[in-house]
């Protein structure tokens, strides 16, 4: 989380003026950023491996299908590198903007009083967009039944991003951010074409009489309402280095073995192109994930932005939407679903809310104490004790990871039971 300043220049000339026409001022330059973490992407590339067991060995999955997943993941995989590129040239014309944030978790040390750029979400976003785009060449044709939602998915996505960026520039206030991805989620939900209907658990089939429920344009509110979570648990579920990404890193990695999984498992072409429809977004979130994993995680070389956390929630809310796993999706975010209870009485204003709801920083220790601040953050370090910025971080992510695990588990043994 960053505390922005912005440097207010006057236009009043000043009056030495006509004395300096003739040289120019040398302007101050910022050093270049800290390069990628590459110990960290090597670390994590350990965990394609079940990725690309599920996809070459365990599963049968048809040769064409097959061909369109991996030239996707070759597509993202070029994003990743092209998005490590440009986040350093991105910083630097941020910088120029006076776009830039002091890391409040390291006030009063040295690293505390150096310009961290902002908003570098939008790289992400461009290069997710672009990848996507150009995808279409490879796998849609021009009579698709999947090109207009997926378009409209894409539309979704960067009209968010947008509206990301917006709010970091300009700093709109929390009632406002509620509403963004609800104007947002228009387009996916004007051009949304699939079913309205919703699959009653079998234990419940006695009780209500029917075995499928149609919802009709209910449906479609809790399509909204589901991007406007996704989109707003991701951006106030923050406030440490590296927790942002990570978290959207470690969902993403869930959603595409989920797929995968599915796909293999599955003999309905129409449920299998719904979950392929998944891959192709998920993929190259994914892979341009990472890239700005590198840069982010601690110590944070440049700062996501809200630019980011609306672009990650809204992607993979589309994502959940079109591939038809919105109750999985919804338990992946099952931290992002407490730190929303925790949260709930400050965001109503039942209590009082500050604008940063941080934790307390010890300059002399380097440890992190919890307040009373009704988020996840707080409440691990008070019931776990004091932790270093890192350390938490790492905990937060390890507890994403579980509720993943836990996704999985309970869709085992609740398969042939509840649905």
């Amino acid at each position: 989380m960053a505390a922005r300043k912005r440097l207010v220049s006057s236009t009043e000339p000043s009056s030495d003026s006509k004395e300096n026409t003739q040289r120019k001022p040398q302007e101050q330059t910022d050093p270049p950023i800290a390069p990628p973490k590459w110990g960290l992407l090597l670390k994590l590339s350990l965990f394609s491996l079940p990725y690309l067991y599920l996809i070459f060995y365990h599963y049968t999955i048809e040769p064409e299908l097959r061909r369109s997943i991996i030239i996707n993941a070759g597509m993202s995989l070029a994003g990743f590198f092209v998005t490590l590129r440009m986040i350093p040239v991105a910083s630097r014309y941020v910088l120029k903007r006076n776009l830039f944030g002091y890391d409040i978790n390291k006030k009063g040390t040295p690293q505390g009083n150096v310009k961290v750029p902002e908003s570098l979400g939008i790289v992400v976003g461009i290069v997710f967009l672009v990848v996507a785009i150009l995808f279409q060449y490879f796998n849609f044709t021009a009579d698709s039944n999947w090109l207009v939602e997926y378009n409209a998915a894409l539309a979704c996505v960067c009209f968010m991003t947008l509206l990301g960026f917006v709010d970091d520039v300009l700093d709109v206030p929390w009632r406002v951010k509620l509403l963004l991805p609800s104007i947002a989620a228009l387009p996916l939900l004007m051009a949304y074409a699939g079913h309205t209907t919703i699959v009653i658990p079998k234990p419940l089939v006695p009780h209500v009489g029917i075995e499928v429920l149609d919802l009709g344009w209910m449906y479609k509110l809790y399509m909204g309402l589901l991007a406007v979570f996704c989109t707003n648990s991701i951006n106030i579920h923050a406030g440490l280095n590296g927790l942002e990404v990570g978290q959207t890193v470690v969902i993403a990695s869930a959603i595409l073995i989920h797929n995968i999984m599915q796909i293999g498992a599955s003999t309905d072409p129409e449920y299998k192109q719904a979950h392929a429809f998944s891959v192709y977004l998920v993929q190259p979130l994914l892979a341009t994930s990472l890239a700005l994993f590198s840069y982010n995680w601690y110590p944070s070389a440049v700062f996501v932005g809200d630019t980011f956390t609306y672009f990650a929630g809204m992607t993979m809310a589309v994502i959940g939407i079109l591939g038809h796993f919105s109750e999985t999706l919804l338990i992946f975010f099952l931290p992002q679903v407490l730190n929303f209870l925790l949260s709930l009485p400050q965001l109503s204003g039942y209590i009082p809310c500050p604008r940063h709801r941080l934790p307390r920083f010890d300059p002399q220790t380097g440890l992190l104490t919890g307040t009373n601040d009704g988020t996840l953050v707080n409440f691990f370090l008070r019931n776990l004790g004091r932790k270093s910025e890192k350390t938490l971080c790492i905990y937060l992510l390890v507890f994403q990871a579980i509720a993943c695990c836990f996704c999985f588990m309970l869709r085992y043994f609740l398969a042939g039971w509840y649905k």
